[in-house]
């Protein structure tokens, strides 16, 4: 049985940081690919980081890239996402996903999602 638990999120003001991360159980996060997703209500899920270790690939959304970065630990089985320079429309629940398939330069089809760590950047 794959768990994946988020924790870390919380309240920032604009242009501070966080790192979230993503313990994960039943499934080694140094197999396959491993993402990071946000999402607010009324829209849709957007994927704002990938990795596979393997694979030596890592992507990030144009929205993200140059502030965010994802991480593993494999001796502790987490994933982690940190986030600088935020803005307020990064808020939003963030989710991280496990054991995707790579497609092109990200990763996609995802078998495994946790519930979500919430962030909230206010101006």
């Amino acid at each position: 049985h794959v768990q994946l638990v988020e924790s870390g999120g919380g309240s920032v003001q604009a242009g501070g940081s966080l790192r979230v991360s993503c313990a994960a159980s039943g499934y080694t996060v140094s197999s396959g690919c491993m993402a990071w997703f946000r999402q607010t209500p009324g829209k849709q899920r957007e994927g704002i980081a990938a990795l596979h270790t393997g694979a030596g690939m890592t992507n990030y959304a144009d929205s993200v890239k140059g502030r965010f970065t994802i991480s593993q630990d494999n001796a502790k089985n987490t994933l982690y996402l940190h986030m600088d320079s935020l803005k307020p429309e990064g808020t939003a629940m963030y989710f991280c996903a496990a054991e995707g398939v790579i497609s092109g330069t990200s990763c996609v089809g995802f078998d495994h999602w946790g519930r979500g760590t919430q962030v909230t950047v206010s101006s």
